[in-house]
């Protein structure tokens, strides 16, 4: 039986079990790799002390940094995928593809995946010009003229990656104004290979062994326009890893677990929560870190009391 279990490896989940080391708490942290979604970023310039860093590095980072302190307290289980979290006696029993543990308390650091473009066209193109990953698969359109779907910083910083090797980036934004930092816009848009199409409703994505072609509806004329293109790369948010929690703790309308901002805690006395998978109102790496310590404050005190 551990004090805690610690489910994933990102910002959240490390700054949570480095914390449960030093509070000497019984604890598994569980993840299939390190890092989070920054992980596959080029470079990451708001990651507090670092002017700059690689999304690989900070997830290097994060996994050298728990297993230099886990020592006796920390069993880190790399690798495997939690499938299902329910209630057990009096705690919780994680189950996942190598394995079940049973554990007092858990904390959710769950994180979230891509959503996926859902029109006619998209689930054929996927990996035939349709990406979701600029920093995998970027290098394979140089020179290309290639198109972005969304309009937050992600799909901005996607755009940023893909300028070094293609020959023209069009973002398209589905609405009027983009939700990416103004900063951010600007300093994109100001590149002479770079275009933006706004009030842009996807309807199809054509093409023949590759994808060749956006269709999308203008917002204002509903005038049907058809564009050109080499490559697609979608950036339009991101889905709460959650799935594994089943009904077990409650939920907002985007499928986020509530939790109290004061600390953490969920709907069910014993989980906590924090970063992507939460419902704070910002999700950044910083954030989820600090959030993550926050949760392990309380968890520490949760279990003295007891």
């Amino acid at each position: 039986m551990y004090d805690l279990a610690i489910i994933g490896g990102g910002p959240a989940g490390v700054a949570a079990g480095l914390y449960g080391s030093r509070k000497k708490l019984k604890t598994v942290l569980i993840t299939e790799s390190f890092g989070g979604q920054s992980a596959v970023a080029s470079q990451i310039q708001n990651w507090i002390g670092n002017v700059s860093i690689s999304g690989r590095e900070l997830a290097e980072n994060l996994e050298k940094h728990l297993r230099a302190y886990a020592d006796d307290s920390v069993d880190i289980k790399d690798g495997e995928k939690v499938e299902l979290v329910e209630e057990d006696d009096g705690g919780f029993l994680v189950k996942t593809g190598g394995g079940e543990y049973r554990a007092k308390t858990v904390f959710v650091g769950s994180g979230s995946h891509r959503r996926k473009l859902d029109i006619p066209g998209a689930k054929e193109f996927e990996n035939k010009g349709i990406s979701y990953c600029a920093s995998c698969d970027g290098p394979l359109f140089a020179n290309k003229n290639v198109h972005v779907i969304g309009g937050g910083n992600s799909a901005f910083e996607t755009a940023s990656q893909l300028l070094a090797y293609c020959e023209s980036v069009t973002i398209l934004n589905r609405g009027s104004e983009f939700r990416a930092d103004p900063i951010t816009v600007k300093k994109v848009l100001q590149n002479p290979k770079m275009k933006s199409i706004i009030n842009a409703r996807l309807i199809e994505i054509k093409g023949d062994k590759f994808v060749n072609s956006i269709v999308y509806a203008n917002g204002e004329s509903k005038k049907k326009i058809e564009i050109k293109t080499d490559g697609i790369f979608v950036e339009i948010g991101l889905i709460p890893a959650v799935e594994f929690l089943k009904d077990l703790v409650a939920l907002d309308k985007w499928n986020h677990i509530i939790v109290d901002p004061k600390n953490q805690r969920t709907s069910v006395e014993g989980i906590w929560a924090a970063g992507d998978c939460s419902n704070g109102l910002y999700h950044q790496n910083n954030i989820a870190a600090g959030d993550g310590v926050k949760a392990l404050e309380d968890i520490y005190l949760y279990l003295r009391a007891k």
